[in-house]
């Protein structure tokens, strides 16, 4: 795995091009980490530096949101911190999204483990001290 060691929020959108620039073809990113570690504020780094112009919010209520990229390809952002059960991924149609080659940037994808794709990008964030995070990441295949 590879790890970046983030002092501040402005080193942010440097992860994020770093991670985008070492994934290869992988259009799959599963954030891991506690509740507060940062998943959605790195997705919204992933969002800039991708060049998405919209609005970037957690998708809790409505599982997805979907943004334009600077080449206007569609990018998926998911929370799947409220599921219940696996049908809810299923009814939202998860395949249509995770296969469409578009970028998928997936929260608690540890809910639906069994349903990520056999290649994706595994990114963990971990908190050290002083507000400091650590993320690692590796290709799964």
């Amino acid at each position: 795995m590879k790890t970046i060691t983030i002092n501040s929020l402005s080193e942010l959108k440097m992860a994020a091009q770093n991670i985008l620039e070492n994934s290869g073809d992988e259009t799959i990113f599963a954030l891991n980490g506690k509740m507060g570690a940062g998943k959605t504020t790195l997705i919204k780094a992933f969002c800039d530096v991708l060049g998405v112009k919209e609005v970037v919010s957690s998708p809790t209520f409505s599982l997805v949101n979907e943004y334009s990229d600077k080449s206007n390809n569609s990018v998926f952002h998911f929370d799947f911190y409220r599921i219940k059960k696996l049908d809810e991924v299923y009814d939202i149609g998860y395949e249509e999204y995770f296969y469409s080659n578009c970028r998928c940037f997936i929260e608690w994808p540890e809910l639906i483990a069994e349903l990520l794709p056999e290649n994706f990008v595994y990114i963990l964030i971990d908190e050290i001290e002083n507000g400091k995070r650590t993320i690692s990441y590796k290709i799964k295949k």
